[in-house]
């Protein structure tokens, strides 16, 4: 009798934590969106949640000085801004896109905690998904080979990425890393506790069919900045 009273129990707590694990995320605000990344095995719709809620922070971010900016400006200003360190985190972050953040904690297959050189885990089921999606040839050809010499790291990418990032605009596998490994594997280190959500990133949705005719001039493009 005792030995069947603890089975129950302990299937019904594996049950209530299942059902909690499926519950941790549904605030969806993009879900009306096209699903811009398929992986197997991991939450996709996490995933695209992560990507369009990036764009849209960055976009409004660039906004409060430049009301004209364009998405592709945004990720030529964010991606060299994380490759030195330079991320502005109180300023950049929508509560929407926190939230979505602690959900991506969440997903164990995202995350190493012994990699020395980002919180992402370049071994796990995501990144190889990105890594034989990616579009761009000399991007794709750059990533696996870091990835197959574990010399995989956010400055050793991110360098190339600073003068093809428009590459971004339509390769939504390249933008998942972009926002998974130079903003939200970094979003590990800072410190959330005294952050005004009401006061720093706005939460206006960014029309993303909304493309620039020509994309804009990156004055830093071809300089090497330390």
């Amino acid at each position: 009798m005792n030995l069947k009273i603890t089975l129950i129990t302990i299937l019904s707590i594996i049950t209530l934590n299942s059902c909690k694990k499926e519950q941790t995320f549904n605030d969806y605000k993009y879900s009306d969106k096209p699903a811009v990344i398929n992986c197997d095995g991991v939450n996709s719709k996490l995933l695209n949640e992560a990507v369009y809620a990036f764009e849209n922070d960055i976009l409004n971010y660039q906004k409060q000085s430049n009301p004209n900016a364009s998405l592709v400006r945004a990720y030529s200003q964010t991606i060299r801004s994380s490759v030195y360190s330079k991320l502005k985190f109180d300023k950049i972050v929508s509560e929407h896109t926190y939230k979505v953040f602690q959900a991506l904690k969440n997903e164990n297959d995202l995350w190493d905690a012994n990699n020395t050189k980002s919180h992402l885990n370049y071994n796990g089921k995501t990144m190889a998904c990105i890594a034989s999606h990616i579009k761009n040839e000399a991007l794709k050809t750059t990533m696996n080979a870091l990835l197959s010499t574990n010399t995989m790291s956010p400055k050793l990418f991110g360098t190339p990425l600073t003068s093809k990032y428009s590459s971004a605009m339509s390769d939504k596998y390249l933008a998942l890393y972009i926002a998974l490994d130079l903003f939200y594997a970094k979003m590990f280190d800072f410190d959330f506790s005294n952050v005004n959500f009401s006061q720093s990133a706005a939460e206006e949705k960014v029309d993303f069919n909304k493309i620039p005719t020509s994309a804009p001039v990156d004055p830093h493009a071809g300089h090497n900045h330390n």
